[in-house]
């Protein structure tokens, strides 16, 4: 699997964010290491932060650790025992790693260590590559005689500001801006445009991208009618403002919407056009494709603030081909999604076959941090309570084909044709870390069904100890909601991108949602 690549890629993984974060972080190398040709190496473990049950309970299954003695961060030191306590757990029970290894060779940090003849202890707590420890043996089959040796991009050339970074440089965009590579500059980059003074065209443009560090398509477009280039251009026209672009030394790139203008959470289910100025441009495959140290690092954390994948595309082919990644070939391991497929099955029969809707009410931290409609359980149920209603009058008036998310590859949720709508009093599930007795009360007295209203026995045997542990579960919830017909959330948390993400992937249409 390693030799059919040029080396290895490697990361500074941010472990003690949560799961979602992690996966968005994974989504982003998955498609680093693929443009460069590289193994991509990924944490063997991960952090579960909470039990369902005592913390010795799970204890007895997975390694309990100290978070921030494990991940040396104090940012847990002043809260209870309970909440700095945490679960190592390995990787490959959150992540399907062989479905990522059918489209390109992924390893574990700890297959990368057997590799070289190192034992596995010595893999970081904090998921940061360890530069001295990971390089002092050659590997064991004999393929080189040395340590492999390690090239760092430094985490400042990544993106620093005003610089768009893109995929890769298409051969007539290298043609426009005259472009000539080059051995790696001391800024990172692996060659430079030709310079070029700018017109009021650009100028207008630049400063406007400078309010923000982006500029998207509509934005460019009302820009350029402000300009001379609305007396040489048809700019209602998209080739016509795109040439308006070129001509003045921009570029059109592909991204995608955040939910709310938030790229918190980080769905790829809406492409969308920013533009960029040419000589600002810098491309991971370009400048890095050249390097030829066995182990190549990205340095440090590339992922608050940026959009999903870490980076813009320069054609929608690219762009499609990373929605391809995320949404079908980056999966939950199967046996979580068959326990969610199951219980989606057994909403429909709380239901008498109807359509069934479903809602995340993130708690916990997001009510002390002030992230929540209300602070309340009650007041936090009633919107999403005004949610479901919407969201019910939704299905009951749909008529026609259902409007899909512009993703590829996707097949119709057939269940939106074939099903009656939900009638009024009908219940409907609720993913939420809320854990105080009166508020979970409260929550079912209202119609809410929460997983162990579903979960058997017969299921918690047949899958496992992992089913105890909160992260683990709440992947469950977010198959799960996958299933519904309609879903609510808030745009701000990572989960709700995420269940996005699979409704998408499981032909839900694009009406039925609600975003706080």
């Amino acid at each position: 699997m390693v030799a059919r690549t040029d080396g290895f890629y490697a990361r500074d993984y941010s472990l003690w964010l949560g799961w979602n974060n992690m996966r968005y972080i994974i989504d982003a190398a998955f498609i680093q290491a693929r443009m460069l040709n590289r193994t991509l190496i990924l944490p063997s473990f991960v952090y579960a932060r909470a039990c369902e049950y005592s913390l010795d309970v799970c204890a007895d299954f997975a390694d309990m650790v100290n978070r921030g003695d494990a991940m040396n961060d104090d940012q847990w030191r002043e809260m209870p025992y309970e909440d700095q306590m945490g679960y190592r757990i390995p990787l490959p029970i959150m992540l399907n790693v062989t479905a990522m290894r059918a489209v390109h060779p992924v390893i574990l940090v700890s297959d990368y260590l057997r590799y070289h003849g190192l034992p596995a202890d010595i893999e970081s707590g904090r998921g940061q590559w360890d530069r001295s420890a990971y390089h002092t043996h050659a590997p064991v089959d004999g393929s080189a005689s040395g340590p492999p040796d390690l090239f760092v991009v430094q985490n400042g050339w990544y993106d620093p500001t005003g610089i768009s970074r893109v995929d890769v440089l298409p051969e007539d965009m290298k043609a426009r801006g005259g472009w000539t590579p080059s051995a790696l500059t001391e800024n990172g980059t692996g060659g430079q445009w030709e310079e070029r003074e700018e017109d009021d065209v650009a100028q207008q443009l630049r400063a406007q991208f400078e309010l923000f560090n982006q500029l998207d398509w509509d934005r460019a477009v009302q820009t350029l009618r402000l300009t001379s280039a609305a007396e040489k251009y048809a700019l209602d026209k998209d080739d016509e403002a795109t040439a308006a672009l070129w001509a003045s030394g921009w570029e059109v790139l592909h991204t995608f919407k955040g939910v709310h203008n938030s790229d918190l959470s980080k769905a790829v289910i809406e492409p969308t056009r920013d533009v960029a100025q040419r000589s600002q441009i810098r491309a991971w495959k370009d400048d890095y494709s050249q390097i030829k140290a066995r182990v190549l690092l990205l340095e440090g954390e590339t992922h608050n603030g940026r959009k999903a994948g870490a980076m813009r595309f320069t054609t929608t082919d690219a762009l499609k081909n990373f929605q391809r990644d995320v949404l079908y070939h980056l999966q939950p391991t199967q046996p979580l999604q068959d326990l969610a497929l199951e219980l989606a099955n057994r909403m429909a029969a709380k239901v008498e076959g109807r359509l069934w809707m479903g809602a995340h009410m993130r708690r916990g931290d997001f009510v002390g941090l002030d992230w929540v409609t209300s602070s309340s359980p009650a007041g936090h149920m009633m919107t999403v309570k005004r949610h479901l209603i919407t969201g019910q009058r939704m299905l009951e008036d749909m008529h026609g084909e259902p409007q899909m998310y512009d993703i590829p590859d996707v097949q119709i949720n057939t269940d939106l044709q074939t099903r009656p709508a939900p009638q009024t009093n009908d219940p409907f599930y609720v993913a939420t870390d809320e854990r105080d007795p009166d508020a979970l009360k409260l929550f079912r007295e209202q119609g809410a069904i929460l997983l162990p209203d579903l979960l058997s026995m017969t299921d918690r045997r047949l899958f496992g100890w992992p089913i105890m542990l909160t992260d683990v579960r709440a992947i469950v919830e977010q198959e799960l909601l996958s299933h519904s017909a309609f879903f609510t959330g808030t745009h701000i948390s990572s989960v709700s991108g995420g269940i996005l993400n699979m409704r998408a992937a499981h032909g839900a249409d694009r009406r039925s949602i609600a975003m706080d």
